[in-house]
């Protein structure tokens, strides 16, 4: 056989080979440290959140709301103290509420009370001092979100109403009885945290639907088509803009008055992160292994920073400390990331003691986070060091009233207090 047609004979094992290789670099590009940062885009000063006023020590337990997901409506997940370190360990735990039933996300406060949406679709009113179930309904099948209080109501959306194999429901009930106000069901699943604001209820769905609903009687004020399944909260800013992300990697941010669009971009792969929204900047992770920052006004790409693994956790934006302007999120590669607000470099990473699926919360200086490992921890916010930890825990960590901390443990729930 001549050389020639030998050749012949190779080149598509040649060319299948080529191809390999070209695979292989994709792939190696994508893992590789690939950040990047874009000074031009705009950075804002942030207003300052004012903390909890603390009561007279005569005063009977005070009235407090954290109303949503993340404590405010822009969902930066920063309670701020008037003394920072009031909430510092040792820690002596006033009541506990123990169950079964997986508690992946943490309650709301309104008023005197915690409202716990279970995964099994069971809603809790319990009150704050004493850990006293005051009601609780089942109003679902089951539930991977946090409710929202506003205003005597409690707002919470479910993966599965009852006796339903694939569709959600939107359900508002009194604050006080636990009697349903109103109730939606829904063409498909949802366990997008609701925002509420104005007057209305913002979450997503599965199918890709962004609603925006009457508070008051849950009549739909407007709908937008979504490019992806929208599976975590919505963000607002002070503007009242909204800003989420979706699977198939898209962000996007609509005028809250009637869900127009006012950006969308692409980036990564699925968004499940609960976006953050600070300096003029929306934060969130990907399952590509990045965490983005976007300026609100036109969705131009801050910077982006690469982490080792999966990025499911919804980060907490702060300044505490005079640290600077910081993003405190964690990774599916074990880690604690503090990075600069404006240019994505790290000011600290911290070893966690397994993967951080859940969000991430600041309360003073302290910045606790849990891991599926079953813990959760406390680290500095300015340092990354150990502070306290508890073998209690999984996905998101605390919710606090100033007072007392609200620890979610797996399936149970504790309120500690600073024992000085």
């Amino acid at each position: 056989m001549s050389r020639g047609p030998r050749y012949r004979r190779w080149l598509p094992w040649v060319a299948v080979l080529g191809l390999v290789l070209i695979v292989t670099a994709a792939a190696l590009a994508i893992t590789r440290d690939d950040n990047v940062t874009n000074l031009g885009v705009q950075f804002k000063p942030q207003p300052d959140v004012p903390p909890p006023t603390p009561p007279a020590k005569t005063s009977s337990y005070p009235a407090f709301e954290w109303p949503v997901y993340g404590y405010t409506k822009d969902r930066v997940r920063q309670l701020p103290l008037g003394d920072p370190a009031a909430m510092h360990p040792p820690y002596k735990e006033n009541w506990s509420l123990h169950g079964s039933t997986l508690l992946e996300f943490p309650p709301v406060m309104g008023a005197h009370s915690l409202y716990i949406l279970k995964n099994n679709g069971a809603l809790y009113a319990v009150e704050r001092q004493t850990g006293h179930v005051e009601w609780k309904d089942k109003i679902g099948d089951l539930a991977a979100s946090s409710p929202a209080y506003d205003n005597g109501s409690v707002y919470a959306v479910l993966l599965l109403r009852p006796n339903s194999s694939d569709a959600g429901r939107v359900v508002a009930v009194d604050a006080k009885t636990g009697r349903i106000r109103w109730s939606r069901n829904l063409p498909s699943r949802s366990e997008s945290s609701p925002l509420v604001d104005s007057g209305r209820v913002f979450f997503g769905t599965e199918d890709g639907t962004v609603y925006s609903l009457d508070a008051a009687n849950g009549h739909v004020k407007w709908t937008h088509r979504a490019p992806g399944a929208v599976k975590a909260g919505i963000a607002m800013d002070a503007g009242r803009n909204l800003y989420y992300g979706t699977y198939g990697g898209t962000v996007q941010s609509l005028h809250a008055r009637d869900g127009s669009v006012r950006w969308s971009v692409s980036a990564g792969e699925n968004f499940y992160s609960t976006p953050a929204v600070a300096y003029g900047r929306v934060y969130l992770g990907n399952t590509d292994g990045n965490v983005y920052s976007f300026g609100t006004d036109h969705g131009d790409l801050g910077w982006r920073h690469s982490t080792g693994s999966y990025v499911y956790s919804s980060p907490a934006v702060a300044d505490p400390g005079g640290a600077g302007p910081t993003v405190y999120i964690g990774s599916y590669d074990g880690k604690l990331y503090a990075l600069d607000a404006r240019t994505g470099d790290p000011r600290w990473v911290h070893d966690a003691e397994g993967k951080i699926s859940g969000g991430i919360v600041v309360v003073g200086d302290l910045v606790f986070y849990s891991t599926l490992s079953r813990t959760s921890s406390a680290v500095g916010a300015s340092t990354g060091r150990f502070v306290w930890r508890t073998h209690r825990g999984a996905f998101n960590p605390v919710v606090s009233d100033g007072r007392q901390l609200f620890l979610v443990g797996y399936s149970s729930l504790f309120a500690l207090q600073p024992k000085r």
